[in-house]
């Protein structure tokens, strides 16, 4: 049966798992992109953006451990895109295609949680961008037929982690804390983790973060 998992999402130690004010220049926001520092020091991180040689360690691990079994994931409209209301409502919105380029990294059917609709998008590689308006539970029914048996990463960003944590619909939740203070943006502890019925279930300390593992108790 497939899970519906979270996998290195980058969060700073005053809980903000993006930057405010998202738009082309800031992907994550103003100073967001601190969050992922840690990635690119990796083997890892160092392969997706043709760096040479990264470290092996813990947080290398973590992130090949993220992608293991994957079948699908779910993402909000606002790790998708910067552009906000009807998608028709300007050239831009409707002719975007993503931050990752003609080629995203996925290989696989993309969920994207969104109030206005908008036909599927299919992109090389195999990564196929379906708009789903009907909230988490019938994204994460998308997501199931698309991910064949397999599990099912949601990926981001802040509120759609929340909307699924309070559902309680998420089965694991790996979180990589960077040893940084970003002061404002997207938090994901605004909601109670504990009355959703989760719990801390180990603690690592990798080379650039540290990586809380949280299940349904």
């Amino acid at each position: 049966m497939s899970k519906l998992r979270v996998h290195n999402y980058s969060l700073s130690l005053d809980g903000f798992g993006a930057g405010r004010q998202q738009d082309l220049q800031h992907p994550l926001g103003l100073s967001g992109d601190r969050l992922h520092h840690w990635i690119f020091d990796t083997a890892y991180g160092r392969t997706m953006v043709g760096l040479g040689e990264g470290t092996t360690g813990i947080d290398h691990q973590m992130l090949l451990a993220g992608d293991e079994n994957i079948g699908a994931t779910i993402m909000g409209r606002n790790m998708f895109t910067p552009y906000r209301g009807p998608w028709d409502a300007s050239a831009a919105a409707i002719q975007w295609r993503g931050w990752w380029g003609p080629m995203p990294p996925y290989h696989h059917d993309v969920i994207v949680l969104t109030h206005f609709p908008r036909p599927a998008l299919h992109l090389a590689g195999g990564t196929t961008f379906h708009f789903i308006t009907d909230g988490p539970e019938a994204a994460l029914h998308a997501a199931t037929n698309a991910a064949a048996g397999k599990d099912i990463r949601l990926g981001g960003g802040a509120a759609a982690l929340r909307d699924f944590l309070t559902m309680g619909l998420i089965d694991t939740i790996h979180l990589a804390m960077v040893p940084l203070l970003l002061g404002s943006g997207e938090r994901i502890f605004d909601v109670d983790w504990v009355l959703a019925g989760y719990r801390c279930a180990a603690s690592t300390t990798g080379e650039g973060a540290t990586h809380l593992h949280f299940v349904r108790a």
